[in-house]
This record gives C-alpha cells, sequence and structure tokens, in this order.
C-alpha cells in the first residue's frame, strides 16, 4: 500500500474507534436502565422475562433497521445478546418474596451444584433456607423443625430411599418437594412418606445456568395443589416458565429427550476415543454444524459421570428406547452397505414429511447458532 492508502485507512480506523467508544458508553446506559426495571420488577413481584413484551421490542427494532438499511437480523443479534446480559445483572437485585410466612426451607442434598443454584434463588427472595446433607442427620430433627418446605435434590439412585427413610416426620403442613429428573417413583415416594403437600419438579437445565430467565421447570402434581402455588408463582418470577404434566407423560419423554440422546452422545464420544481422533484435525476441517455437533459432544464429558450415569440408568424403559435406536441404526447400516441410494432417499424424505413444519422452523433456528459457531472459529 501507499502512503496515503495507509493514511486513508488510518484515519477511517481511529473513527470507527470512536463510533465503538461511543457504543460502549450506550451499552452502558442500557445496562443501568435495566438495572432500574429490574428494581422495579423486584418491589412489584413481576417475572424478569415478559415474552411478549421482548417479542413485540425486537418487531419495532427490526422494522426500524430495515428502514435504516440495516439487517434485521444483526439488531435482532445484538439485541438478544444484551437481554441476556441484562437477565443475569437483573438477579442482583433481588426478588420479590411471594410467601412472606412460609418459615425456613431445607434443601436436601445443598451442598450439590443444583441445591445451591435453588438455594441461592430462593435466598435472593428472602427465604431462609437451611441445607441437610449425608452428614447432617443427626441434625435432622433441628434442621425440619418449623420448615415450611422441603426440597429433595440428591442422586437420582438414592432419591426415593432418603424420601422414604428419612422424610416421614416432615410438619404437617410443610411442602415437600423434590427436583429429580425422573417423577413417577419419586413423586410416589413422596405421597407415601409425607401427609401433607407434595409436588414434583423437574428443572430443564443444568445447576451453571446464569439465569432462569426462559428456562423451564416442568411440574408433576402431587398433593393439595392450592398450598404450594406460591411456589410456583415464585419461580415464574425467577424467570422460568412452568409446564405442567402427568409423572408417567414426562418419564416416558425423558427417555428420548434424556437417556437415549446422552447415551447416543457417550457412544459418538466413546468411539472417537477408540478410533483415537485427531480433535484438532477434525476442527481445523470442520464446517461449523459439525463443530457445533463436536462441542456437545465435549460438553457432555466435561460434566459430572456420575450425573448422567443416574440420569441413563435410572429407568428401565430407557433402554427400550436406546434398543429401538440401536435396531433403526442397524436397519439404515444395511441399507448402506446394500447401495441402495434411492431407499435412502425415500427414508429421508419420509422423516421429512413426518417433521412437517417444525424442520424448517428448525433449519431457521440453527442458522444463527451455527452463525455464531462461524464467528467463534479463530478466537
Amino acid at each position: 500500500m501507499n502512503e496515503k492508502t495507509t493514511a486513508d485507512l488510518e484515519n477511517l480506523r481511529d473513527l470507527i474507534d470512536g463510533v465503538d467508544q461511543q457504543l460502549l458508553h450506550l451499552l452502558r446506559k442500557r445496562l443501568d436502565l435495566v438495572a432500574q426495571v429490574g428494581a422495579v420488577k423486584h418491589s412489584a413481584g413481576v417475572p424478569i422475562y415478559a415474552p411478549q413484551r421482548e417479542a413485540s421490542m425486537l418487531a419495532k427494532r427490526r422494522a426500524e433497521a430495515q428502514k435504516m438499511n440495516i439487517s434485521p437480523q444483526l439488531i435482532e443479534d445484538i439485541l438478544r445478546r444484551l437481554m441476556r446480559e441484562s437477565y443475569l445483572n437483573e438477579k442482583d437485585v433481588g426478588f420479590k418474596q411471594v410467601k412472606q410466612d412460609l418459615g425456613h426451607v431445607v434443601v436436601v442434598g445443598g451442598e450439590g451444584k443444583l441445591g445451591q443454584l435453588f438455594t441461592q434463588m430462593l435466598t435472593l427472595s428472602g427465604y431462609q433456607v437451611k441445607s441437610i446433607d449425608k452428614n447432617d442427620w443427626q441434625d435432622a430433627e433441628a434442621i425440619f423443625d418449623g420448615a415450611g418446605l422441603v426440597i429433595v435434590t440428591v442422586p437420582i439412585n438414592v432419591t426415593c430411599d432418603v424420601i422414604v427413610e428419612k422424610l416421614t416426620q416432615l410438619p404437617e403442613t410443610c411442602i415437600l418437594a423434590d427436583l429429580t429428573s425422573i417423577k413417577e417413583k419419586p413423586l410416589a415416594a413422596m405421597l407415601e412418606a409425607h401427609k401433607g403437600p407434595v409436588v414434583g419438579l423437574h428443572p430443564m437445565f443444568g445447576p451453571d445456568v446464569g439465569s432462569l430467565a426462559k428456562q423451564v421447570v416442568v411440574v408433576c402434581h402431587g398433593r393439595q395443589a392450592e398450598t404450594y402455588q406460591w411456589l410456583l408463582q415464585q419461580i415464574e418470577i425467577w424467570g422460568a416458565r412452568i409446564v405442567e404434566a402427568e409423572a408417567e407423560r414426562h418419564d416416558k419423554a425423558m427417555q428420548l429427550v434424556q437417556a437415549m440422546r446422552h447415551f447416543s452422545t457417550f457412544v459418538y464420544g466413546l468411539n472417537l476415543c477408540k478410533e483415537e481422533a485427531d480433535i484438532d484435525n477434525l476442527l481445523q476441517f470442520s464446517s461449523p454444524i459439525y463443530r457445533l455437533e463436536l462441542a456437545m459432544v465435549g460438553r457432555l464429558f466435561a460434566q459430572d459421570p456420575e450425573l448422567y450415569a443416574d440420569i441413563i440408568f435410572a429407568q428401565q424403559g430407557s433402554q427400550h428406547a436406546i434398543s429401538d435406536y440401536l435396531d433403526n441404526y442397524r436397519d439404515a447400516l444395511a441399507m448402506l452397505k446394500s447401495g441402495n441410494r434411492q431407499e435412502f432417499i425415500t427414508q429421508f424424505q419420509r422423516v421429512a414429511k413426518w417433521f412437517g413444519d417444525f424442520a424448517p422452523q428448525f433449519q431457521q433456528e440453527s442458522r444463527a447458532m451455527l452463525q455464531s459457531v462461524n464467528d467463534m472459529k479463530g478466537s
């Protein structure tokens, strides 16, 4: 480049730096305003996530961007990232306490990560929270005395045993709840052990979420639902969405949503390991979608093996779902070995028809994720 070109570029870059600094100041101003919104929501008990408000705001900004010849998707991506940051910050001011005459909360397994998360959210909402873990049972009588809510969050393989052996002498009006990812057996155990209010909860997220905004908590009703409606309202104030389900229907869905998916991911990782695949090499030649798939496999193996063993081994029914998957894999492999290309296309079209409108919807949703993955390459 000649000297004039270099000087022109430097001048333009300086101007861009100035705009970037203005953007930073605007971001700071927006975060400060959001903090004020959070304080108002806290005092009024308004959920931190308002889907209709969010959808309306995004639609307006997209339309405005279009008129300014700016990509609507660009402004939506920026605003969604800002909103995620805002949700993380809103909990700093705490949440409205729905039930002020509850007594204290006891989290059974409070030292676990999910127990710690719920302890944090309840404490931010003004509740007194006590924890009881495997070495504290000698103090159980004192810890449970006066409790208004007991939440069980221990490994799945010991959940029912803990409930029927340790939680039979709770105060009659105390609400007994669990956070287990299977619901039918724990719910039955709670109904047997406790004569008071009972509810099964399944948070459909891991303990590493920074905010409950847009997360889902499945509720399986047990007994005296009117006495724990405040708890569901409290969870909604935290930003989560409540989905009601029968325990049997929930567990059947979990065989596909959790057990089969995690087991398939486990086998895929196991195969990569046994093949001694060079991950650096795979990433070098990977498309964004394969990088995302590989990231999801790696994510599994970055977590607690005991937790995933519990999830996969917890239900006998999951073995049937996994066996069906294996049979379908064998059939597909036989089709490949036979060289029946037309049969592949026929089956592909059959599945595409079964997905219906969800297929293009998922294609659109995944496009934004893949673009984000591609942005990260080389960083």
